[in-house]
Parts: structure tokens; C-alpha cells; sequence
């Protein structure tokens, strides 16, 4: 099946709020950033979720508006509460409670939207936890193997076996180089590794992130490239620069950037993303002055 990139992207995963001993929520979740930046970069994505009939479920849905996304595929459960993570501190040091049973756990295959055929669908591993969700992704790959994979492992809501197979159903996948020396097959390096887990898998390309020292891309036909951070970079709040990665990532697919030109842009944005708190930003003007420097609409 051939990936048409001038349909709608579709971005499946989970939504929720990070609580805090404080008393403040954070609303995140890989898969809601990253559909957030790409809508605010124009690319018009479905985010397919599912979230509590409460009101953090409603201010989901609210943000969602604001930002012009559509809500065709944010489901609503009577039953269940939406997701939280529990952020607790113990001597300055936070530990997190991802809460099972969550709203996202249970995304109905029978109440998602038509999706379009050949699609790009991004997804992550930690709404997969649940065989609910497990098999309303099933339904969506149905209509295209344009996947991208961001592998996001989330202790203790991973087996090594389901993530092998959802390497072997995807296209592109992204992962750390923590990520990357627990799955790859072999090798000595962080590139080894990635060159062995895409010949394993028979995927397309390959990212990794490599923390201070940047990022590089890996091509089934062989061909690297490498970005490096900037320097000077004021780090504020690095959650969710994955996640802004992603996101560029994933606009350089859709719109047939060069493999350089992806990477170097999504380290600038993921650079931009940790100087500022929260991991979206809620603010056009951010998101604009990134298009008029790419020079892209």
C-alpha cells in the first residue's frame, strides 16, 4: 500500500493530565502533543482518543477546539475516568503512577472514524496496554502500513514480544538509545543498533535521539545523517521535546522535506519546546514563526 501524504494524518494514543502533589494538572500524553503541534503547524491530524464523561475529559475536548482540531475521534466513556499520572516526590525526586484502567484503555474499534487510505498513523505503546485499544489500532492499520512507530516505553506497560511486533507492522519507528540497546538485536553502537533493528524489521528509517549529543536517521538504503544541538539552549522544562521532535519529524514526511532539513528542524523546535514550560504551547505565533523560517505554510 502506498502512503499518501497529502491525506489527513492520524495520531492514536492516549490523552491525559499529570497530577501534581500541588494540586496542578498538566494536560499531556505523547500522542495528544504530538497531534497538538502538528495541528498547530496546519497538518490538520485526527487524534483518536478517549477520554472520561468528567471534567477532565471535557477540558481535553475544549483544548482540542481552541486549537481548530477535530474531535471526530476523541470518544467519551461513561465508565471510566480519564488518564491521569500520578507525580509524587519523595526526598525531591518525582516518581509517576501512570493509572491503569484509564479512559484511553479503551478506545472502541467500533466507534472510531473512517480513516483515510494510505494515511500516515503515528502511535506510541503505552495506550496499547489494554487489548481494547490494542484492537482498535488493528482496525486503523487495516487502511494503511504508512506507520510510524514512536516507541515511548513506559515501565511497567511494555513486553519486549508486543513491541517486536509492532516494529514488524511499522515503517518508520523512533526510539532513544536507551530504547534502542533493550530491543535492537545486536550491536556495539547506538547506529549498529539502529542498522540491525531495521534490517530485523524490515523498516524504512530509523531515528534515534540521542539526548545532549542530538540526534541521527538511519535509511534502509544506507544512507546517516546527524544533527547536534545548539548551544547556549536554556533547558526550562524538558518534558515533551520528544514528543515536539516527533512532531517535525513526522512534518517532514508529510510535506517531502529532505532528511537533513527534517532532523535539523526538529532539533531546533524540540530546542525551543525545553526553554519553554509545559510540553504545547498554546500560542500561534510560536508555531508561525517556525513556518516562516522553514518557509512553509
Amino acid at each position: 500500500m502506498s502512503f499518501d501524504p497529502t491525506q489527513a494524518p492520524v495520531v492514536f494514543g492516549e490523552a491525559l493530565f499529570d497530577c501534581f502533589p500541588d494540586g496542578s494538572e498538566v494536560l499531556g500524553g505523547a500522542p495528544f502533543n504530538v497531534a497538538w503541534h502538528l495541528a498547530a503547524f496546519g497538518a490538520a491530524p485526527v487524534f483518536v482518543s478517549r477520554v472520561g464523561d468528567d471534567p477532565l475529559g471535557t477540558r481535553i475536548e475544549a483544548a482540542m477546539q481552541r486549537l481548530g482540531m477535530t474531535t471526530v475521534g476523541l470518544q467519551r466513556d461513561p465508565a471510566h475516568a480519564t488518564g491521569t499520572v500520578q507525580v509524587k516526590l519523595e526526598d525531591g525526586e518525582p516518581s509517576y503512577d501512570i493509572v491503569a484502567g484509564s479512559a484511553y484503555d479503551f478506545i472502541d474499534a467500533g466507534a472510531l472514524p473512517t480513516p483515510p487510505t494510505g494515511g500516515l498513523l503515528y502511535h506510541g505503546t503505552l495506550a496499547l496496554r489494554n487489548a481494547n485499544s490494542a484492537a482498535a489500532l488493528e482496525r486503523l492499520r487495516a487502511d494503511t502500513d504508512a506507520v510510524f512507530l514512536d516507541v515511548n516505553l513506559r515501565p511497567p506497560w511494555w513486553s519486549a514480544e508486543q513491541v517486536q511486533t509492532l516494529l514488524s507492522a511499522a515503517r518508520w519507528a523512533k526510539l532513544n538509545t536507551d530504547e534502542l540497546a533493550l530491543l535492537a538485536p545486536a550491536g556495539d553502537s547506538p547506529e549498529s543498533r539502529a542498522e540491525a533493528l531495521m534490517e530485523r524489521h524490515a523498516l524504512e528509517r530509523v531515528y534515534a535521539t540521542l539526548g545532549a549529543a542530538g540526534a541521527f536517521a538511519l535509511t534502509a538504503d544506507g544512507t546517516l545523517e546527524r544533527i547536534s544541538p545548539g548551544t547556549g539552549i536554556e533547558v526550562v522544562d524538558a518534558v515533551g521535546a520528544g514528543d515536539g521532535f516527533a512532531a517535525v519529524l513526522i512534518l517532514g514526511l508529510l510535506r517531502g522535506w529532505t532528511l537533513g532539513d527534517t532532523l535539523e528542524r526538529a532539533q531546533t523546535f524540540a530546542s525551543a519546546i525545553v526553554a519553554r514550560r509545559g510540553a504545547t504551547i498554546d500560542d500561534p505565533d510560536f508555531y508561525a514563526g517556525f513556518l516562516d523560517l522553514w518557509s512553509v505554510a
